[in-house]
């Protein structure tokens, strides 16, 4: 057994300084100590998976991060540990907890996960060690995590026994419910006249050179790519509904401004992650979603946005503004006014199915996005 501190300032020391996870009651302890330490900051997340992508933007923001979650919650980790993580190569210090770990007595959801833990790390290209026992063990393990690590550009996990640390206080003030933030505009007088790729062409013509843009998976990032290919943009590939929670973490890190262009399949996805940025009021981040009722990029089946009502859920959330529009004017006018005041501020465009003919997709490998893109936000 270790306390808290023994991991955490050492970790500290290598630079490990951004902490985001789902909690688990064998990570009480760690998660206490990371919440209250002053080398420390914690995002507390919806869900294991929306960890995974507030890591991978506070990691294009500069930040080395850690990630904690119950082993059954790797789960929802799966994807953006495999369609985000490894094709983009952004790494983080994965801590799961042995749940059901044979010999200790747990509860029977545990059972299945508890026998595959380490094997399924494996598979997820995710090479792991069991946490420190002891003091002497954090130095050797941070290193052998940290060699991995720079040779792979990938996650290395550390799986948690139980008892692995000493209890810790937490002192930690309740959070203060936000009040509901403002539905400025409802500009809705019928069927979308414009298209994506006429609401991207305004987005790029309303903003300048220093803000950031992340683009949810499939036709809008290869659409945006068609438009001009900047090395303020990330063209998300695969990781669907995980643009918002990365948004989140790079808008954290950073003073620039950050627009997450988001649609309306991928933002019901991981709608948690709406209160999460709600919660953590990023007043530099916009997040757009372009709502075409459908999934556009896989044949344009129907989603179920047209019984939602997106602003109202933004607002509830806690989103300073609201927007909601169908034309490039009510779009013009939402983001004019959402560059000038502090945010979170979310914009409903209501578009038309379909995209341009011959589409292409981006030609830059992901690998050289997240980089390009950790640079500008590094400028």
């Amino acid at each position: 057994m270790i306390e808290a501190d023994q991991f955490i300032g050492p970790a500290a020391d290598r630079g490990y300084d951004f902490y985001t996870g789902v909690p688990c009651s064998f990570l009480t302890p760690f998660i206490n100590r990371a919440i209250t330490s002053e080398r420390t900051k914690y995002v507390g997340a919806a869900s294991e998976g929306e960890a995974v992508a507030i890591a991978a933007g506070a990691w294009l923001a500069g930040r080395k991060t850690i990630v904690m979650c119950q082993n059954s919650g790797l789960g929802n980790c799966v994807n953006p540990l495999t369609s985000l993580n490894f094709p983009f190569r952004i790494p983080t210090l994965l801590i799961t907890t042995w749940r059901g770990q044979p010999g200790v007595r747990d509860e029977p959801q545990h059972e299945l996960m508890s026998q595959i833990t380490q094997s399924l790390m494996e598979l997820l290209r995710v090479r792991c060690l069991t946490f420190p026992r002891s003091g002497a063990d954090v130095a050797g393990i941070l290193d052998a995590a940290d060699s991995v690590i720079e040779d792979t550009q990938l996650p290395f996990g550390l799986i948690m026994e139980k008892g692995a640390v000493a209890d810790e206080p937490l002192d930690q003030s309740a959070e203060n419910a936000r009040p509901m933030g403002e539905i400025v505009s409802r500009r809705n007088g019928g069927p979308a006249s414009a298209t994506r790729y006429q609401a991207l062409e305004a987005l790029l013509g309303g903003i300048d050179d220093t803000t950031g843009i992340i683009a949810t998976t499939g036709k809008c990032g290869r659409e945006l790519f068609t438009i001009e290919d900047r090395k303020q943009h990330i063209y998300q590939v695969g990781s669907m509904g995980c643009a918002s929670a990365m948004g989140l973490g790079v808008a954290l890190n950073t003073e620039k401004s950050i627009i997450v262009l988001d649609g309306d399949g991928a933002f019901l996805m991981k709608l948690g992650a709406a209160a999460t940025i709600g919660a953590y009021q990023p007043g530099n981040l916009i997040h757009i979603v372009l709502d075409n009722a459908s999934h556009d990029s896989t044949g344009g089946q129907a989603t179920v946005s047209p019984h939602v009502d997106f602003a109202a859920v933004a607002a509830a959330c806690g989103y300073r503004t609201a927007w909601s529009c169908d034309d490039v004017a009510g779009f013009t006018e939402a983001l004019g006014h959402m560059k000038t005041t502090d945010g979170p501020h979310f914009l409903r465009m209501k578009i038309a199915p379909g995209s341009i003919g011959n589409l292409g997709r981006p030609t830059v490998k992901p690998p050289d996005v997240a980089r390009r893109f950790q640079d500008f936000i590094a400028e």
